[in-house]
Parts: C-alpha cells; structure tokens; sequence
C-alpha cells in the first residue's frame, strides 16, 4: 500500500473535509500517500486529482462544512452524457477510470457517498478496481449502518429552525410548517419533530391523512394551544397521493437527479383551510447541507476515515465502512446495493435499492406516538 485517492460525491454535507482528514492522518502514520480526486466521479473520469497532505492542503479542515476537492451530483460513469455530431448520447466510459487508477498506481481508492455513489463503487469493484466506501447522506438511508455522517448536522440546523419557529407561531397563534429534507426516507423529520418539540412529523414511509392532521391541530386549539408545529419530509406524500416533484433535471440517465419540493407549502395551505389558523411555511433546503458539522459529526467523520484506512492497510476492498451496535465494522458493497444488482446503466435510488428507511417499530416511531406527535395516520 503505497497511494490511495479520496473521491467525495453526491450532494454535499458537513463531514465529508473530517472524513478526508482522518483518512490522509491514518495513511500518513503508515506512510501512504493520498491524494484527492477532483468533483467525484467526473474527476476519476478526467483524471483530476491533487495530492493532500495533512500539513498543507488537508489542515485545519476538520470544522469545515463543505468538500475541499469538490463533489459531483451527476455523473455515472457507466451511462455517461456526452455530446457528439450535436446529438446527446450516454456511453460506458467506466473503462477509462479503471485504465487511470492503474495508470495512477492507486491501491484504493475510497468512495465518500451514498447510495448511488456506492452503487457505482460496487460496479468498479467488479470490474476490478480496488474501492472501500464511506456512507455519506444527510438522509440517513444508506444501507447497513446505523447512521451515516452529516444527518447529526441536518437535524441540529432543523432543530434549530423550529425552535426558532416556534416563537412565531407562538406569537401569532400559527401553523407554522418546516420542509425539511427526506427524499426516500424520514429519519430527519421524524427526529428534529422530537428533539424541537414538534406536534406532526410527516414522513415518506407513512403516507399522511390531511384531515388527521387537521384533527391533532384542533385538538391542541381546544386545549388552548392556538399554534402548531409540523415537521414535512420533502418525499412525504398524502394518501392515494404522489411525491411533490419541483422539477426533473435531465443531468445524465441512471442518476436520480428529481429535484423534489414543494410539499410543505401544500401542507400549510389544507391546513389553513381546515384548522382556521393562518399557516406559513418554511422550506429549509440547502441550509442543512452546509456550514460547521457538529461535535458529533466531526467524531464519526472522523471515526469512518480512520476505519477505511485501516481496512485499506488489510487488504480489505470491496466493503463499506459501517457502525453497527456502536461498533465499526465493514460489509459488503454487495450488501449494500442490495437488489440493485445490475452492472452500468443503473445508479442508485431505484426501487430495488437496499435503502435504510423508517420502520414501524423504530424506537423513534414508538417514543414519537408515546409523548402525541401526529405521523398523519
């Protein structure tokens, strides 16, 4: 083990410069060089990539939000867009990273992602490059592990919004809903509504009854609370309903690049006319992806890219780093992918994804009906 390469991808989130760090300390102590690939995917394509060094480059970055050597939200090397003689095609140019990373001399390269990102890592592996992957998302819904880096940031930034909402509403005697993120899964949702007192969390694996909504905001009218707060996953969707879809982005096929929004805004405006209460809502969007990780986030961050090394100076590729029961561990990508077993076309995302979602008998469903928070059903 001589040099590895660091490829951060997908949306951006608040650890992924504490990943970064903790993986170019460990290797240094082993005396492996790293080196950091340019935007993710799409700099593996280009062969893009700039040497780091803790003393340099890679210093002083553990409190910043955000990636030092970029990210990429658009690019499956597998069905790649290109144009050629002014027409858009997609085209497998997976070949031309695998020939870089040998032209390169990487022994590793490490995958900081979620499930499209390591969806992609698998593919390569089988094809035969050496990869070891982090699980990135402020989701929180890659699968095998109990919690991935950057949602412990998203859920402090939404808690932090409805507390600050919270004296508005007060205030006002108002509905007052937050859009927080949850494209497949509700886990952002369902534990900022806790944490910042929220009385509804609406989440994309229990489609909501509006009117049960309703009914919880009623309730708290005629117990004197003329207020509300109401916590919306941006994938939440009413009964016999759809997902709120703000517009498709054509960014190449294979990737999910749905833009979903506008779900709260619906929310507040039924609400206000079933309830009587005027309603605002808030969509907080990008805000949970930037600025200072937590305390929390830095550790696991941090715990994650010490753990990829080590595994690395095993010989141990093909895996995801994971926490499972508050251990670290590996498992396989295979694992991880789940169903979604098809080599190229196919990124992440899909319906055969092995996506962690909530379930009903999630700890944080139980103590969520326990203490009167309405999940719309």
């Amino acid at each position: 083990m001589k040099k590895v390469a660091i490829l951060a991808n997908g949306g951006d989130v608040s650890g992924f410069n504490a990943v970064i760090r903790g993986i170019v300390k460990t290797a240094e102590n082993h005396g492996v060089k790293c080196y950091g690939i340019i935007e993710g995917y799409k700099g593996l394509l280009e062969n893009n990539y700039i040497e780091l060094d803790s003393y340099t480059n890679a210093s002083g970055i553990i409190y910043k939000g955000g990636s030092i050597i970029g990210s990429s939200t658009n690019a499956n090397v597998f069905n790649y867009k290109v144009e050629e003689n002014g027409q858009t095609v997609y085209k497998d140019l997976s070949e031309i990273c695998l020939e870089n990373v040998k032209k390169d001399e990487f022994d590793c390269v490490f995958t900081l992602g979620g499930d499209g990102t390591q969806k992609s890592a698998r593919d390569l592996f089988l094809r035969g490059m050496n990869v070891i992957g982090v699980p990135k998302t402020i989701d929180n819904d890659v699968a095998c592990t109990d919690i991935t880096f950057g949602y412990n940031t998203a859920v402090s930034v939404a808690t932090e919004a409805l507390d600050r909402l919270h004296s508005t509403g007060e205030t006002h005697h108002r509905v007052m809903v937050l859009e927080v993120m949850g494209r497949y899964a509700g886990w952002i949702a369902l534990e900022s509504a806790i944490a910042g007192g929220g009385d509804v969390a609406l989440i994309p694996e229990i489609p909501f009854d509006i009117n049960k909504v309703a009914d919880k905001i009623k309730e708290r009218i005629e117990k004197g609370k003329r207020f509300s707060l109401v916590v919306v996953a941006e994938g939440a969707m009413p009964k016999g309903g759809e997902i709120t879809v703000q517009n498709v982005r054509d960014n190449g096929a294979g990737v999910d690049n749905t833009k979903l929004g506008g779900i709260g805004q619906k929310v507040a405006k039924a609400l206000e006319e079933l309830t009587g209460l005027e309603a605002r809502n808030t969509t907080l969007g990008y805000m949970q992806r930037g600025g200072t990780p937590t305390a929390y986030d830095r550790v696991l961050s941090t715990k994650y890219g010490a753990k990829a090394m080590e595994l690395a100076l095993q010989g141990k590729f093909g895996v995801l780093t994971v926490l499972k029961n508050g251990k670290l561990d590996s498992v396989s990508l295979e694992d991880v992918v789940g169903e979604n077993k098809t080599i190229g076309a196919v990124s992440g995302n899909t319906k055969e994804s092995n996506l962690r979602r909530v379930t009903m008998d999630d700890d944080l469903v139980k103590t969520a009906r326990n203490i009167g928070i309405s999940l719309g059903d």
